[in-house]
């Protein structure tokens, strides 16, 4: 595919820019799988009341143990909730700076809360990626609501066709698309290339 006119790459963060630790650690329950936890998660009330800056964490926590049953008290899954982001992909910062340097604005566009944007690791790094930064706690806005994705395209100033959404999601990549946005499916940075390379973006190899 020949480079098309593309004014924005906008990047979900963790499981795309950032690796996830496992998700038994984290949970503290090894008979969770990721099949069974990612649906759950999405359609969460507690997450998402706290991914929108609704709730405290110690709140998030309380009620995400007893909508998951989990066996850990709220404050042992904070810690390890604050653990969960392992810190950038190796890749993803050449693949993001590769994008700049051609002059396509690089934007971030995650579900996340302020435990995670300012403190997980390599987290001033991560932040000096991505201008703009859609972030669901500080906007009250989350994916794949229809009102995330216009707030996106109307701070971008651009057509809807010319942005690239990449999340590892397929819902949120749905939604993308229904707003007119090109959306891409990719875990990691590996395959978040390969996409943007078949879209003249990028060089398929760094």
């Amino acid at each position: 595919m020949g480079r098309r006119e593309i004014d924005a790459v906008v990047f979900d963060m963790g499981g795309v820019i950032v690796e996830l630790g496992p998700l038994e650690e984290m949970l503290g329950d090894p008979s969770i799988s990721a099949e069974s936890f990612w649906p759950r998660w999405l359609a969460s009330p507690a997450v998402r009341s706290f991914e929108m800056g609704r709730c405290t964490v110690t709140e998030f926590a309380d009620a995400l143990v007893a909508e998951l049953g989990l066996t850990i008290a709220p404050a042992d899954l904070i810690e390890r909730f604050a653990r969960w982001p392992q810190g950038l992909y190796p890749g993803a910062a050449v693949l993001v700076d590769e994008l700049r340097a051609a002059g396509t604005v690089t934007a971030v566009m995650s579900n996340t809360n302020a435990l995670h944007w300012e403190r997980q690791r390599d987290a001033p790094q991560i932040r000096a990626m991505f201008e703009p930064a859609f972030l669901s706690y500080e906007l009250g806005l989350a994916k794949p609501d229809a009102a995330a994705f216009e707030h996106v395209i109307a701070a971008l100033d651009t057509e809807p066709g010319r942005i690239v959404f990449v999340d590892d999601n397929q819902v949120n990549v749905d939604a993308a698309c229904a707003a007119g946005i090109d959306g891409v499916r990719a875990l990691g940075p590996t395959e978040a290339r390969a996409a943007l390379a078949e879209r003249g973006l990028v060089q398929a190899t760094p």
